[in-house]
C-alpha cells in the first residue's frame, strides 16, 4: 500500500523538518517486543512479521560481529494485568501476554544471546519503568538502532522517548512491522520527518562498516 505524502513532504520541508541525525561513535540495537504474541499468526494478537523479522536476523548478526551490544524487550504481564493500569480499558486481549504463556518468548528466529538483555515492560516505551536508559549509559551507547513491532504502538513510543534521552535513532524500516501496512506507513512517516532517520537495513549496516 502507497499513500501520498507529497503534499506533507513539501510542508515540512518548507518548515526544515526531517533533518538528518545519523549514528553516533557508539550505537546500540535495541529490538522491540519481537515476541510470538506478536510474531506468530495463532496468537489472539499476532500476525505475519516474517519479513521483518528475517531482516532483523540478518541486521543483528551484523550488529554482533561490529560489536554493537544488543538489548530486547517483551510485553508481559501478570495473571490478572494487576500490573498493566488502566491500558487493558483500551486493548483487553493484553490478557494474552501473561507471564509464564509462550507469547511473552521472543521470537526464536531472532533468539538472544545468553549475555544479551531482555527487558520485560507493561507499557508501549522500551523506556518507560525499565533501566534501559541506565544500561545503555553505563554501556556508553549515544545512539540506538531501533527494529520491532508495532511501528505505530511501541517502536513509535521507544523513538520518541529514546530522543528525549538524548540518543540519536536510526529506524531499520525493514526490521519494523505493524499490524496493517496503513499506520506502518503513517507512523514511519512521522518518525522519519520528526524523532528519527527511517532508512533500509542496508544503510545501516554501510554506516556500521564506515
Amino acid at each position: 500500500m502507497q499513500l501520498d505524502y507529497s503534499r506533507a513532504e513539501a510542508l515540512y520541508a518548507g518548515q526544515d523538518l526531517g533533518q538528518t541525525m545519523g549514528l553516533g561513535e557508539r550505537p546500540g540495537l535495541v529490538v522491540v517486543d519481537f515476541q510470538l504474541g506478536f510474531t506468530d499468526p495463532a496468537s489472539p494478537i499476532g500476525g505475519d512479521m516474517t519479513d521483518a523479522v528475517q531482516a532483523t536476523a540478518a541486521l543483528l548478526d551484523v550488529c554482533r560481529a561490529a560489536s554493537v551490544p544488543v538489548w530486547y524487550t517483551v510485553v508481559g504481564y501478570q495473571p490478572g494485568l494487576a500490573d498493566a493500569g488502566v491500558w487493558p480499558l483500551k486493548y483487553p486481549r493484553l490478557d494474552t501476554l501473561q507471564v509464564g504463556t509462550p507469547w511473552v518468548d521472543v521470537d526464536p528466529r531472532v533468539a538472544p544471546r545468553e549475555s544479551e538483555v531482555v527487558i520485560r515492560k507493561q507499557y508501549a516505551s522500551a523506556f518507560f519503568g525499565t533501566s534501559l536508559s541506565s544500561m545503555l549509559n553505563a554501556a556508553g551507547v549515544d545512539s540506538l538502532i531501533v527494529t520491532g513491532c508495532t511501528t505505530s504502538g511501541c517502536i513509535r513510543a521507544t523513538v520518541v522517548d529514546a530522543v528525549a534521552y538524548g540518543y540519536r535513532v536510526v529506524v531499520a524500516e525493514d526490521c519494523c512491522a505493524d499490524r496493517d501496512e496503513a499506520p506502518h506507513q503513517a507512523n514511519l512517516f512521522d518518525i522519519r520527518t520528526k524523532y528519527a532517520d527511517v532508512v533500509p537495513s542496508s544503510k545501516v549496516v554501510q554506516a556500521l562498516a564506515r
